[in-house]
């Protein structure tokens, strides 16, 4: 939804070929994105990057299938999952070269309020309603422990190839919380709450606390919000030949139960 990407063929090889410009409303910067890809194959992570310029990034192809949200059920893959993100936070700062990127969902939200206000957004009644959650659940989610996260796993960015797992697609990269790339995991694979439950204790190899609990559901509702805020912001400004009305509509499905839950267990 932010760029096309192909399979091509040269030489006998194929290669995955990326195209898209930076995405100033949605705070995307290629170099950002090359810098990422590039200190994620370094610690083992992610394919190769083959080739960059101005608009268009080329990547080692490898073979295998993504990952859909019904794979995180299998106690496996999940495992190897939340082993991958917990590689990828402690082994690319290492590697990382150049100005440090940051994702910090709370000025995402906060600038999407901005964005919808100017655009005389149809959803812009709403904007004071969502900027009291951003603010309720950045009280809420801290303390914070900083990584260097993803920051927007879907399943469909995990890759299989039969012997392990790969995670690309690096586009929202930077500085952030472990609760954010954990948190998004679950809302956008409709992960189940025991199984969430067993994802934290495994990321963070200890018992799940209550405290811990409260911080992470917090952080899943910013993460549910952004990605709300990211598709009406899409509606006004994207290019792309996409739904983005539909698919506001499917997030806002999700969210609002969401937090109808959250406001009763925690506000």
């Amino acid at each position: 939804m932010t760029n096309a990407n192909f399979l091509v063929t040269d030489g006998g090889q194929q290669y995955v070929v990326r195209l898209g410009e930076d995405i100033p409303f949605h705070h995307i910067t290629r170099a950002h994105e090359l810098a990422a890809s590039e200190a994620a194959h370094a610690a083992g992570i992610s394919p190769a990057v083959v080739h960059s310029e101005p608009g268009v990034l080329i990547l080692e192809y490898i073979e295998g299938r993504t990952l859909t949200p019904e794979d995180l059920i299998d106690n496996d893959i999940r495992s190897r999952a939340i082993h991958l993100i917990r590689q990828a936070h402690r082994d690319i700062p290492a590697r990382l070269q150049g100005s440090p990127p940051i994702f910090w969902v709370f000025h995402v939200l906060r600038e999407y309020a901005r964005l919808l206000a100017d655009g005389n957004s149809s959803h812009k009644k709403r904007i004071s309603e969502f900027l009291k959650i951003a603010t309720e659940t950045e009280a809420r989610s801290g303390p914070y422990d900083i990584v260097f996260g993803h920051n927007d796993l879907l399943a469909a960015n995990f890759l299989d190839d039969g012997a392990r797992l790969w995670l690309i697609d690096w586009e929202y990269a930077g500085f952030n919380t472990p609760l954010f790339d954990l948190a998004g995991l679950a809302s956008n694979n409709d992960v189940a709450e025991q199984i969430q439950k067993e994802m934290l204790e495994s990321y963070f190899e200890t018992p799940l606390t209550d405290d811990l609990w409260a911080r992470y559901q917090a952080m899943k509702i910013a993460s549910l919000l952004r990605e709300v805020m990211w598709s009406m912001v899409s509606e006004l400004y994207s290019k792309l030949d996409f739904d983005y009305g539909k698919y506001t509509q499917i997030c806002l499905e999700k969210f609002e139960p969401a937090y109808d839950s959250y406001k009763k267990d925690y506000l």
